[in-house]
């Protein structure tokens, strides 16, 4: 069902509520789903509703200039998305295939509602899988004394794909800051801990050696920061001494496709909005 999804965050105040209710009733609006929010800490207010798209008799572009007006006067930030347009997604990876094995599964099933664009990889090994589903792979090789050469080229690729989404699926390399900037809030990341915990290389042999018995996965946002954007899922998973590092790459392999599927999953459906190094996810 073709929906439209309004997405709003703006200072708290009395009325909005009401006033975006209003406004909906008097266009005959069928809301689908509605999501409200309130940090109380940081005083700003957050909404996502979801409006049945043949309920009304606007255009999607008459609907935003109706809808502007009101949004001037309680200074939100907003925007409306026709679920009928899907993002285009780029998939990044390196040598392990769990995670973009798992995306591919789940966009080659329906669970994953975007466009697959590419997969670009800085190694060849996974160009057979990623073709077998007839997606376009491109293998772009890394120079270790001049990596920007290397990163010129992806930041090409992404423009060719007119990528609305960049997805590191255990794609091991930082991305430099240019590109943070560029694609802020567009380039989702997993990462093999469950930061702020051992972040960096090697977070497993990290965690073994500080005896946790929880190990899990982070789905976040890229930022300058390594390792260190908003948060906008994560999973875990139980341990005990017996397991040995090996053992907790393979259990952490499971945490770390769930968190990221889930991840895009909110992002592609304009579930998530970003508050400072904050998430707020309505899922």
């Amino acid at each position: 069902m073709k929906s439209y999804r309004l997405m709003i965050d703006c200072p708290d105040q009395v009325g909005i509520v009401a006033a975006v209710s209003q406004f909906l009733a008097e266009k005959n609006a069928s809301i689908v789903e509605a999501n409200h929010h309130t940090d109380r800490d940081a005083k700003w207010f957050f909404m996502r509703h979801e409006i049945q798209a043949d309920s009304i008799s606007l255009s999607l572009d008459e609907f935003k200039t109706a809808f502007a007006v009101l949004a001037e006067q309680f200074n939100m930030n907003w925007r409306v998305v026709d679920s009928s347009t899907k993002q285009n997604v780029v998939l990044l990876a390196s040598r392990e295939s769990h995670c973009l094995a798992d995306l591919l599964h789940r966009w080659h099933s329906g669970e994953l509602d975007c466009n697959i664009v590419a997969v670009i990889a800085n190694h060849d090994h996974l160009r057979q899988m990623v073709q077998w589903h007839g997606i376009p792979y491109h293998h772009v090789i890394f120079d270790k004394e001049n990596k920007q050469v290397a990163f010129d080229e992806i930041k090409e690729l992404v423009h060719q794909y007119s990528a609305d989404t960049i997805v590191l699926a255990r794609f091991m390399q930082i991305f430099p800051d240019e590109l943070c900037q560029e694609f802020a809030g567009r380039v989702i990341n997993i990462h093999h801990s469950f930061l702020p915990s051992f972040a960096g290389a090697k977070p497993y042999h990290q965690a073994h050696q500080r005896g946790v018995k929880l190990i899990g996965a982070t789905c976040h946002y890229v930022t300058a920061e390594l390792d260190a954007g908003p948060i906008i899922d994560q999973e875990i998973v139980r341990i005990s001494h017996r397991d040995t590092v090996e053992d907790m790459v393979r259990k952490g392999k499971d945490c770390e496709k769930s968190a990221l599927a889930r991840g895009l999953r909110n992002h592609i459906e304009d579930r998530v909005t970003i508050i400072g190094n904050k998430t707020v996810v309505f899922d």
